[in-house]
């Protein structure tokens, strides 16, 4: 029997993608996990989030898997199909989501002390989903492909990028994980220390994505991913992002376990901070050649771009053969919260690249948006759902940046790097 191009492609992409994914497996999940009640959800009663059951291909550890309904800006009748806004490839964000249960401190406590915590409270976050709504709140338009869990977690999450302008049609909600969740220990200065609790992010994958979940990732001019969700799954998108000549940026933040090179070799830029370069290189990072040196192992793994986040000294772009692009922090008058600063840097400049803007441009931007952020006068995350589209105009050319608020679109492009 003569195959359909549909059956011809997914034979193709099982013999690329599935052929060293054999034996995998992911965490089990704790059975003392239970959900935290959320208090700003909407009424259960208008909040139905859940269309049929979504059958997967390959083998599937959850067949009560559900995804979410399409939103009407992005999705047309045919899901397969998205009405991509003004017909630009889209930002697609495969990665986690998670419930942050934020506490604020003066200090870490020591071990055996128990200190008190000034305010607690729960916010929806994950590096996935926090960078798919930066990608929103650009009015840029925006996937994310990940999961949840079937409780109040879920609906928060989902409510929340919705909110920041994600297409969430491929939002799977399972039955047999809880979303996963994050305590994050905001202290005084500042600085924070996360502990991250995988549950719906790494459990509950199929072995094989879907053909409508690898067709987005084809379809994008962009790809984020993370390492908060399996290699395995990373994998996957990433092959399935090369094969169509679709740039893909991996950000380090997630896992400290090796990346496995079949995964590295996928990636157009890999995005470390100085303490993930160094985790993973196992050499120094504490001065620039010092970083300069850990770089080029990193070319060696196969990599040929290098972004790397470097806290208060700002940021650097290496590509091998050429000198490297350094970008120093456009500094904020008062540093309020750093938590989600360098997944706005990330999603930034993706959204800048895939805007065709210069690599030196693409990093000022991801600066200023840093900055913004971390002043929490640029609440776009999660952490802050806003339906407000940003207008970000530039002053000066490197250190001070503007922004506008708009409840409507005005119209015209919503990034300008013209004077």
């Amino acid at each position: 029997m003569t195959q359909t191009p549909k059956q011809n492609f997914e034979e193709e992409e099982k013999r690329d993608s599935v052929e060293n994914m054999k034996g995998r497996t992911t965490p089990l999940q704790s059975k003392y996990w239970h959900p935290t009640a959320q208090s700003n959800l909407k009424n259960t009663e208008s909040f139905n989030l859940y269309s049929h059951p979504v059958q997967f291909n390959g083998k599937n550890n959850n067949p009560k898997s559900r995804k979410v309904k399409p939103i009407s800006c992005f999705a047309s009748e045919n899901t397969n199909q998205p009405i991509l806004k003004e017909s630009k490839p889209p930002l697609v964000v495969v990665g986690s989501a998670n419930a942050d249960i934020y506490v604020e401190i003066d200090r870490l406590p020591k071990e055996g002390e128990t200190i008190s915590a000034k305010t607690g409270q729960t916010l929806a976050g994950g590096k996935g989903a926090n960078q798919a709504v930066c990608g929103g709140k650009l009015d840029y338009p925006t996937f994310f492909v990940g999961q949840v869990g079937e409780d109040a977690h879920g609906k928060l999450i989902t409510e929340a990028l919705e909110s920041g302008g994600v297409c969430v049609d491929h939002l799977t909600t399972v039955s047999n994980a809880p979303t996963g969740n994050a305590v994050v220990m905001l202290q005084s200065d500042g600085e924070n220390s996360i502990i991250i609790v995988g549950g719906a992010n790494m459990s509950c994958w199929p072995e094989e994505l879907s053909y409508e979940d690898l067709e987005i990732v084809r379809s994008a001019g962009i790809v984020l991913l993370q390492r908060e969700i399996p290699d395995f799954v990373n994998i996957q998108v990433a092959k399935a992002a090369r094969n169509a000549g679709v740039p893909v940026i991996l950000d380090a933040g997630g896992a400290d376990s090796p990346i496995p090179l079949e995964l590295l070799r996928c990636v157009e830029i890999f995005s470390p901070n100085e303490t993930e370069l160094a985790r993973i290189t196992k050499m120094p990072t504490g001065n620039f050649e010092q970083i300069s040196n850990a770089v080029e192992q990193c070319y060696d793994l196969g990599v040929n771009q290098v972004l790397v986040k470097l806290g208060a000294n700002g940021s650097a772009l290496f590509t091998k053969g050429e000198e490297p692009l350094r970008q120093p922090i456009i500094k904020a008058a008062k540093v309020i919260d750093t938590t989600g600063a360098g997944d706005t840097f990330t999603a930034a400049f993706a959204v800048a690249l895939v805007e065709g803007k210069s690599k030196e441009e693409c990093l000022r931007f991801a600066a200023a948006a840093a900055s913004l952020f971390s002043l929490k006068t640029w609440s776009f995350l999660l952490s802050s759902p806003c339906t407000k589209k940003i207008r970000v105009s530039q002053v000066d050319e490197l250190k001070f940046w503007t922004l506008d608020f708009h409840k409507e679109d005005s119209g015209g492009a919503l990034v300008n790097f013209g004077k």
